[in-house]
């Protein structure tokens, strides 16, 4: 698999919460950071996502916003 995002991660999935349309996937990182990823249903099951699966998470955004109050 070649991909051209560059934020790829290595994690395990520490927890899956499945609604009616989406799942909000929650991936743990090394050192203990987590990203929670919002997929649908659909690929969730297709990927057989579950808590313990090594899986890579792949970040890419066309923009980072920072806002200070």
């Amino acid at each position: 698999m070649k991909l051209s995002a560059r934020n790829v991660f290595r994690g395990r999935v520490v927890a899956v919460h499945l609604g009616e349309v989406n799942a909000e996937v929650t991936v743990e990182l090394a050192g203990g950071l987590r990203i929670v990823s919002v997929i649908t249903k659909e690929s969730a099951g297709r990927l057989g996502l579950a808590a313990g699966k090594e899986v890579h998470t792949i970040v890419k955004a066309s923009s980072v916003m920072i806002a200070t109050e």
